[in-house]
């Protein structure tokens, strides 16, 4: 997360998981009090329950997505004026960000987690069939059948629908669009979608006021359904997303800062220490902003010029840990589900993982609701998320802690392309 907001209590989240997995197991397939058939009468409940929570989240999607992207593309347009430096940053965030998915994608692909849990136990085993048959569908469709879909005939009709490829490439020209036109109308149309954006976060954070209550049931869904036999698979899932952090944050980011930047890495760590702290603390990398800035400028020696720009934007648009989290997610879904993913549909979960990253950045609970949206946009069943929704809190201080680094690497080495010879020399860390 990257909105400094008044959260769900962290212990109540927590009391929620605990409380659903106790539960959950207590009603299965064969659990009776007074000869009453406990899971005939308490699934319902929970799936119910479960699903308006789920809708709810679906419900802010499709205009939170949009109005995200159209205002910051647009903002990104009108800001063309930051030239060099503004184009480096961005090419280092989208490469960092792309970088970070494949790393997810391999590690879920390697120790898949979701085939530890009985696809047919799962409510919906009778509905994979025919989402398999659909995606197989898709894949096996022409190429210009997918183009058609990207690229919709009828904008309202693709709104209507959720239709998430479609409404992210008319997001995307349409906010470009918007910073070429003439200045008034500009403003007017940016004022327009920005009012949206943040009535829908409003909307978000009332939506995440009952977060505790629908982790409850979702959890009670899963455990009722699989019992405690999806621990082994939530515990391969949380560590295919740490193995996968811990390669991107401890291997490849300091490789970037070895090899393009040619400065120790270990140097970088310790400078960084105290916002890597905040941000696991606070799992908010706009509440650990002004430190991030700080060890940036003052500990790393980086010139405020840069800095003052790239951290900043860095915060709103480059969220590598999250867009890595949101695809082990996905293909964690499609796994626990029996759904076999094509490379091309894997491709399209990298696409969409990096788009709606950038996307919906800024926004509370904001990879529930980027995963959401790529699960709808391939095909998935969305209530699939209760099947990980349960470490999702511990999850979102690792990933932001990444976030946070990842911002820091990608500032060094544009001060470094530069040709600042400063950045993390021994004078600076000295001082």
């Amino acid at each position: 997360m990257t909105t400094p907001h008044k959260k769900a209590s962290p212990w109540k989240v927590f009391a929620g998981i605990i409380l659903g997995m106790i539960v959950g197991s207590l009603t299965q397939k064969g659990a009776t009090l007074f000869g009453i058939d406990l899971f005939h009468y308490t699934f319902p409940i929970f799936e119910l329950c479960g699903r308006i929570f789920i809708n709810a989240l679906t419900l802010i999607v499709v205009p939170l997505v949009s109005s995200s992207i159209i205002t910051g593309i647009a903002r990104i347009g009108n800001e063309a004026s930051f030239g060099r430096i503004g184009g480096k940053t961005f090419g280092f965030y989208l490469g960092t960000s792309l970088l970070a998915i494949l790393i997810g994608l391999f590690c879920v692909n390697l120790l898949k987690p979701g085939f530890h849990i009985d696809s047919a136990a799962l409510a919906n085993h009778v509905e994979a069939a025919a989402i398999q048959e659909h995606i197989t569908t898709e894949e096996t469709s022409k190429f210009s059948d997918v183009l058609l879909q990207i690229v919709p005939a009828n904008i309202i009709d693709t709104f209507g629908k959720g239709q998430m490829l479609g409404i992210i490439f008319f997001s995307l020209l349409f906010g470009y669009c918007i910073s070429k036109i003439e200045s008034h109308t500009s403003s007017i149309l940016m004022s327009f979608w920005q009012g949206i954006f943040q009535a829908m976060i409003r909307f978000t954070h009332l939506i995440m006021k009952f977060l505790p209550i629908g982790v409850f049931f979702l959890v009670a869904r899963v455990f009722a359904e699989a019992g405690f036999q999806s621990l082994a698979s939530l515990g391969l899932f949380t560590m295919a997303v740490l193995l996968g952090l811990a390669l991107f944050m401890f291997i490849a980011l300091p490789l970037l800062l070895k090899v393009i930047g040619k400065v120790p890495p270990g140097r970088h760590f310790k400078a960084m220490a105290p916002a890597l702290i905040t941000a696991f603390s606070t799992s908010s990398s706009s509440a650990t902003l002004p430190i991030t800035i700080d060890c940036v400028e003052k500990r790393a020696g980086v010139s405020n010029k840069i800095c003052s720009l790239v951290i900043p934007l860095g915060t709103s648009i480059n969220m590598s840990g999250s867009a890595l989290y949101e695809c082990v997610a996905a293909m964690f879904v499609a796994q626990a589900y029996g759904i076999d993913l094509s490379f091309t549909t894997q491709f399209i979960v990298v696409l969409l993982a990096l788009i709606t990253s950038i996307g919906v950045a800024g926004v509370p609970s904001a990879s529930l609701v980027a995963i959401i949206a790529i699960l709808k946009a391939i095909g998935l069943p969305i209530e699939g998320i209760g099947l990980f929704i349960a470490v999702d809190r511990i999850l979102d201080m690792c990933r932001t802690t990444v976030n946070v680094f990842s911002d820091s690497c990608c500032a060094i080495l544009v001060a470094r392309s530069e040709g600042e010879e400063k950045v993390l020399s021994k004078e600076v860390m000295e001082q």
